[in-house]
């Protein structure tokens, strides 16, 4: 009875291993994603009151494991009964990230009148911005955590169904522990130099006063480099997926980085034309509407 219990218990350290090794593996390869997936979310805080930031990355945190618990048991479904449907979904999830992306841009440099209306009208507005803020977060965690996974469950493709189920947990949980908790430190820089600044330490307010000059600098920073991440990721996406593209790219032997600009022109080729096409739509539907 005894030897069989260690047994057991040693098969299963043999698998907990096993597990952990993989989870390793599939954490390096997501490494890429990890970086996009934190610019894009430290995005997302920019405009905030200061005692509202927490809050808001706590939110979407929320929102980023609800997503992994939806995308899991579909990627595994997805690979054992209808393998074929990962290369659409992730095109159609690339398309949308770089749709988002040019949007982006077009809103900075031609704002809206609305938009320019709806920043002086009072806290309810500011109530209105966090949602919306809150919800894109966790629209664009969903295609970033959907390339996580799918890339975790390449690495392990040939592993047993357990071990594959472990390991897409064990990183889902990893990655969403480290982005959110980074970001939230990102976030709260400005605090942590207004605290410094009043230590008694000449050295600590100088520290302090470095860090509340950096944090507005270190948003707007990482607010372009989201930007710049959804192109790269959908950009990369659909020049993976696509397999004219994929192999015309493969066949210019361009340096990673180059790769990684091409990539970016893709990304932001194909947003413009999608971005053309939802323009257009939404140009027909009242016209519609009202016929």
């Amino acid at each position: 009875m005894a030897s069989s219990l260690l047994l057991l218990l040693d098969d299963i350290a043999s698998a907990l291993d096993d597990v952990a090794a993989l989870t390793k593996i599939a954490a390096k390869k997501t490494a890429g994603v990890l970086g996009d997936d934190l610019a894009l979310n430290a995005q997302q805080v920019t405009g905030l009151h200061a005692n509202r930031e927490l809050p808001v990355v706590w939110a979407v945190a929320k929102g980023s494991l609800l997503n992994k618990a939806i995308l899991i048991p579909l990627a595994l479904l997805i690979s054992q009964l209808a393998h074929w449907l990962v290369g659409p979904l992730m095109m159609i999830g690339g398309a949308y990230l770089c749709f988002e992306g040019v949007e982006k841009v077009v809103h900075t440099l031609f704002p809206p009148k609305k938009a320019e209306e709806k920043q002086s009208t009072g806290p309810v507005d500011l109530i209105a911005l966090e949602k919306a803020k809150v919800k894109g977060a966790i629209r664009t965690d969903f295609i970033l955590s959907a390339e996580i996974i799918v890339i975790s469950l390449g690495t392990v493709a040939d592993e047993p169904f357990n071990r594959q189920l472990l390991t897409l947990v064990g990183v889902g949980l990893l990655m969403t522990v480290g982005v959110y908790g980074f970001v939230a430190g990102i976030v709260k820089i400005d605090d942590l130099g207004l605290s410094l600044r009043e230590r008694s330490s000449a050295a600590m307010k100088k520290i302090g006063t470095a860090l509340v000059r950096l944090a507005p600098w270190l948003m707007k920073f990482l607010s372009v480099a989201g930007t710049i991440a959804m192109f790269l990721v959908g950009g990369g996406l659909l020049a993976h997926y696509v397999a004219p593209l994929h192999h015309f790219i493969a066949e210019l032997a361009l340096h990673d980085l180059l790769e990684m600009g091409v990539e970016a022109l893709v990304g932001v080729l194909a947003g413009t034309v999608v971005l053309g096409v939802v323009t257009a739509v939404r140009k027909l539907l009242p016209k519609r509407a009202a016929s």
